[in-house]
C-alpha cells in the first residue's frame, strides 16, 4: 500500500469511527480551555475534568484568578500533579493576559507561546479548539500511533508534527488530531494493546512493531 493510500485509509477509518468528535477537556471559552490544557501536562483529561470545576468555581477568568494566591491555586489543583509549577504558570499567565491582552486569550501561536508555562503543544490545542485555526498538537497517543502506522520515525514530537502536517490535508488537521487521540485510547493504547482490535495498525502498521507484538504474544 502506498503512503497516500495508507493516509486515505486512516482518514476514512477514523471518520467512520468518530463522525462526532468530543473535545477531551471540559471548558466554556478560550481562557478556561487554556487553563485546562496547561493543567493536563503529565496528567489525564479525566483527572483534569474533575478538578477544573473546583478551580473555575472560584475563578473562571484572569481577573478573578489573579485575586487568588499561587498557594490557593496550588491547593485546588494539587491532584493533577506538578501543582507548584502549574499554579505559578496559571497565576503568571493570567496577570500577563490582563496587562498585555485586555484579559483576552491572544489568537496567535507567537503570543500564546510567550505566556508562562505555555509550550507549542498547548498553544496548538488552543488555536485549534478555541479559535478553529488549523493545528496538529501532538500528544503521546498521536506520537505513538504515527510511529506504529509507519507514518513517522518516532524520533521526537517535533518530527511527528511535521510528518502529520505534511501527510494529512490541512482542512482535516483539527478533526484528525482529536480522532487519533480517541482511537489511541480506545483501540491502540500503550498498555494492554490488542492488535486484533486495532484495525489501522493491523492493516498498515510498521512491520517491526507488528512482528514484535506477535513475538511477545507467543512468548
Amino acid at each position: 500500500m502506498t503512503k497516500e493510500k495508507k493516509v486515505d485509509f486512516v482518514i476514512k477509518t477514523l471518520s467512520e469511527l468518530y463522525p462526532e468528535i468530543p473535545i477531551p477537556l471540559d471548558h466554556k471559552d478560550p481562557y478556561t480551555l487554556l487553563i485546562a490544557v496547561l493543567m493536563s501536562a503529565q496528567s489525564t483529561d479525566v483527572r483534569v475534568n474533575k478538578i477544573t470545576p473546583l478551580l473555575f468555581e472560584k475563578a473562571d477568568n484572569p481577573y478573578d484568578m489573579v485575586k487568588l494566591s499561587v498557594e490557593e491555586i496550588r491547593d485546588i489543583i494539587r491532584p493533577v500533579g506538578l501543582s507548584p509549577m502549574k499554579s505559578k504558570g496559571i497565576h503568571g499567565l493570567s496577570k500577563i493576559l490582563i496587562e498585555e491582552h485586555n484579559g483576552e486569550v491572544p489568537q496567535s501561536f507567537e503570543a500564546l507561546e510567550k505566556l508562562p508555562a505555555v509550550g507549542h503543544k498547548t498553544a496548538s490545542v488552543v488555536m485549534s479548539q478555541a479559535f478553529g485555526v488549523p493545528a496538529f498538537p501532538v500528544d503521546t497517543h498521536i506520537h505513538r500511533l504515527m510511529y506504529r502506522w509507519n507514518l513517522s520515525n518516532g524520533k521526537n514530537v517535533v518530527q511527528t508534527e511535521k510528518d502529520a502536517k505534511r501527510l494529512f490535508p490541512k482542512e482535516l488537521w483539527n478533526d484528525l488530531h482529536l480522532q487519533i487521540i480517541w482511537y489511541g485510547r480506545e483501540y491502540s493504547p500503550a498498555r494492554g494493546w490488542k492488535l486484533d482490535k486495532d484495525v489501522i495498525t493491523k492493516t498498515i502498521g510498521r512491520k517491526s512493531v507488528v512482528d514484535e507484538y506477535n513475538k511477545l504474544k507467543k512468548s
